[in-house]
């Protein structure tokens, strides 16, 4: 299938001038295959060649101003269309079109629990072909006319809001927005509704979740409306569509999707069983990241795939500012900090790494690999360092000034940075060069120096060309608390590079560089800080500061400066005395998945397993008075992860609760089930009557990511063929048998799938696409076979097997991971 180019969507672009579509879809011919008519209203500036795109499953007829065409014509997705005058022009194109399992295109989904059936687009790039023909690229925007037959007792949600008559909807035509940008839901919903200054404001997921749905309904209306009403005091320009609908739906590859309204989330964000409220702020975030492109990206939206940043930065920024400054989630910073931050530390420091504002995406395909952590996490953090040099007030003023230049509209990075400029006497054109336009990690070290009078100065010494706004904590043990605690004595704003060393007086327990996390880079620490942190880090004040902390730490054992042993000595000793619950998760996170099961030898795990178990073992019983069952929750979870023997959650099992609780809900039950099934202690009827006990979507994937995890040679060799011999598997019970299959506690067992591996990597993605290639690069992937000859099979199959870019993009990732984890084991 063919990509579009960049120097094809300029040329088109400057040829056409898209009125309006007009589409009809019926979903009610089958379960394979939905109807599909588009009539695209046009104007060429010339007369010309040019192409539309489709990717039907049959194109029944085309014709263009009346005259047919030959539907014979099609080639991979582009149909031509040839010999066109300057002038008005009207394309009608009909089509069968497939429905897809992979949550690309139209998604069809029957949920086991009730066997009711459900769909709805993904869009993305250049997915809208699998749903109507399109001239697809993001600046030919265009006015949506839409109407959908669906089965009778269905409800149909579109991007505006929607009437029904005799079986058939009809959504408002939107304004003009991009082909990738239209969406549509279908399905027997639970709807929830509301009005919140005269628009209408709606909740919808499956109806076998509904009461799950209502049990959250006022929070996340509370959310939602904190929001909106945030945006609103922030932003000159108002919202700018009819309707605002949030959709929970099954299967969604992505966290959500920034449809004009009718915003889709994955339906995991339905809560079925206990979470935390970390787990909270984070659905919180997401809706607050969603609201923001109602502007960011679909009010104004990119020209081109190489802006994507400007999408996802400005959205990533304002959702975690929002939070803080709206709702009763006031520290998500922290978050930010522990967990997506790493993201995009790690992902700059691979060799896929790119600029956050790439100045060559020659195509469509290699702008999908751009939807990572330097898109989303650093293009966040450099937004975040842009605030604090520039101003808020500034930025703000900046921002409006772009809405009102270029509503439903397109613009540019270039565009974006001229209407800053337009507010401030700052250069930004060259903050931009600096932070936008470059590639990798500064590193940060501090180097303090002895005065004549007993006191010190600091020196930072800075690793990369990018300059940093950032503020250093001064900190000294609280002797009124014999030493247990950090004060902090003072927080010095400092500018990198300096212009002369910076006096910090008397010389403190612990110097942090970027304390309040304000800018991105890793920082080190100097000899007497790093005992300072090694004794005292649990008795820093404030989360924020101990989340720097612990990220210079992380930094630390993957740049092979500190050995991961140490890591967790460190982790044992102040985690227990943790309260921040995104700390907490972050932290157990890291030491479990990377330190315990890669950085470290397979002879070395065992006794990393116990330390982690004796930790979450220490945060339990510290919780037993219910005063933190957020905190209680995650070391259980974490506990259930690690436990190398099983009886002890073998009997939380049988019990159906964990002493002093909680009760084992549904996650719980099937996370433990999994644990034992690694270790050998369950089988194949416990799995089954697990599942006839949660027979819900959730369920299959637990059975599914069960069965795989079994340590039996014909377990694993069902679990391979479901996933590589056939195409059955949807996107989610793929990657819940990916997830069962590699353990490294198996490794001896799974050894002849290494070499296996890449072949059938190569040819499934080929055959499935996309989604299916990136599922297949994250958690197919022999992660626990840490050992040079998987690094060298790997290498071969860059070089010679021609993987499609998804799965190259992934590939390199993992390689270059395992590389590291290598080279940490070596220390």
């Amino acid at each position: 299938m063919s990509v579009l180019t960049r120097d094809e969507a300029q040329t088109r672009a400057q040829l056409l001038d898209v009125h309006r579509y007009t589409i009809e879809l019926d979903l009610t011919t089958g379960d394979e295959t939905f109807d599909s008519l588009t009539v695209i209203r046009f104007a060429t500036r010339a007369d010309a060649d040019t192409f539309v795109e489709v990717k039907p499953a049959e194109l029944r007829s085309v014709s263009l101003d009346g005259q047919p065409l030959d539907p014979e014509t099609l080639d991979g997705d582009r149909l031509p269309l040839k010999n066109l005058t300057a002038g008005e022009h009207e394309l009608r194109v009909e089509a069968a079109m497939r429905y897809s399992r992979t949550g690309e295109g139209m998604h069809r989904f029957t949920d086991p629990a009730d066997g009711e059936t459900y769909v709805y687009t993904q869009l993305f790039m250049d997915d809208v072909q699998r749903v109507f023909a399109a001239f697809d690229q993001p600046d030919l925007k265009s006015v949506f006319e839409l109407s959908v037959k669906a089965p009778e007792g269905w409800t149909v949600l579109a991007n505006g809001v929607t009437e029904h008559t005799d079986g058939v909807w009809k959504a408002a035509p939107t304004p003009l927005i991009s082909t990738y940008l239209v969406a549509v839901a279908a399905g027997p919903w639970h709807s929830v509704t509301t009005e919140h200054r005269g628009l209408p404001f709606g909740l919808h997921c499956r109806r076998s979740l509904a009461p799950h749905l209502d049990t959250d309904t006022d929070e996340l209306f509370e959310i939602t409306k904190q929001c909106y009403d945030r945006y609103h005091e922030k932003f000159a320009e108002p919202y700018p569509f009819d309707s605002y609908d949030q959709a929970f739906v099954p299967e969604f590859n992505a966290g959500a999707m920034e449809n004009p309204g009718l915003v889709t989330f994955r339906d995991d964000f339905v809560y079925r069983s206990a979470v935390t409220d970390a787990e909270r702020q984070t659905r919180a975030m997401v809706i607050a990241h969603e609201m923001a492109h109602m502007w960011f990206g679909d009010l104004v939206t990119l020209r081109w795939w190489d802006d994507i940043w400007l999408n996802e930065s400005f959205a990533e920024y304002m959702g975690y500012q929002t939070l803080t400054e709206a709702t009763r989630f006031t520290d998500t910073w922290t978050d930010f900090g522990v967990i997506r931050k790493g993201w995009g530390y790690d992902a700059d420091q691979r060799p896929s790494t790119h600029p956050v504002a790439p100045e060559a995406v020659d195509d469509t395909a290699s702008a999908l690999l751009n939807f990572d952590g330097i898109s989303y996490a650093k293009g966040a953090s450099a937004l975040r360092q842009l605030v604090a040099w520039l101003g808020e007030k500034d930025f703000l003023a900046g921002i409006n000034t772009h809405f009102d230049r270029h509503k439903f509209a397109n613009a540019t990075l270039a565009d974006f940075i001229d209407s800053l400029a337009a507010h401030t006497d700052r250069d930004v054109h060259a903050w931009a060069d600096a932070w936008l336009r470059t590639t990798g990690v500064d590193t940060l070290t501090p180097r303090v120096t002895p005065g004549g009078d007993g006191t010190y100065a600091l020196e930072v010494e800075r690793t990369g060309s990018r300059p940093h706004h950032i503020a250093v904590g001064l900190y000294d043990l609280d002797v009124a608390d014999e030493g247990r605690h950090l004060v902090l004595r003072e927080r010095l704003d400092l500018d990198v590079p300096q212009t002369e060393p910076q006096p910090i007086g008397k010389r403190p327990t612990l110097l942090l560089l970027n304390d309040g996390d304000l800018s991105y880079a890793k920082v080190r620490f100097d000899p007497e800080s790093f005992e300072g942190v090694r004794t005292a880090l649990s008795g820093l004040p404030e989360p924020l500061t101990r989340a720097v902390v612990w990220n210079a730490l992380r930094d630390a054992v993957r740049d092979g400066e500190l050995p991961a042993a140490a890591y967790l000595e460190t982790a044992r000793t102040h985690l227990p005395h943790e309260t921040d619950l995104a700390l907490v998760q972050g932290v157990l996170s890291f030491a479990s998945t990377q330190v315990a099961d890669r950085y470290l030898a397979p002879e070395e795990r065992p006794t990393a397993l116990a330390t982690l178990s004796s930790l979450c073992r220490d945060l339990i019983r510290r919780t037993e008075d219910g005063d933190h069952p957020g905190l209680r929750l995650i070391a259980v979870r974490h506990f259930i992860d690690v436990a190398a023997h099983p009886e002890p959650i073998a009997a939380w099992l049988a019990d159906g609760t964990v002493p002093g609780g909680p009760e084992l809900d549904p996650e719980l039950r099937w996370r433990i089930l999994s644990r034992l099934a690694v270790l050998g202690a369950t089988d194949e009827a416990a799995i089954a009557a697990e599942l006839e006990r949660d027979p819900s979507a959730t369920g299959q994937e637990g059975a599914a990511r069960c069965r795989a995890a079994l340590p039996d040679a014909e377990a694993k060799a069902r679990a391979w063929d479901a996933m590589f011999a056939t195409d059955d598997l949807s996107n989610y019970l793929f990657t819940a048998t990916a997830q069962g299959f590699w353990q490294p506690e198996q490794a001896d067992l799974v050894r002849q799938y290494v070499p296996r591996f890449y072949a059938d990597a190569v040819a499934v993605a080929a055959r499935r696409g996309p989604a299916i290639a990136d599922a297949v690069g994250r958690w197919a992937f022999p992660v626990y076979a840490v050992d040079g000859e998987t690094l060298s099979l790997g290498e071969a199959c860059l070089r010679e097997a021609d993987p499609i870019p998804a799965l190259r993009r992934k590939l390199v990732d993992q390689l270059d991971d395992l590389g590291r984890a290598l080279r940490v084991r070596e220390l």
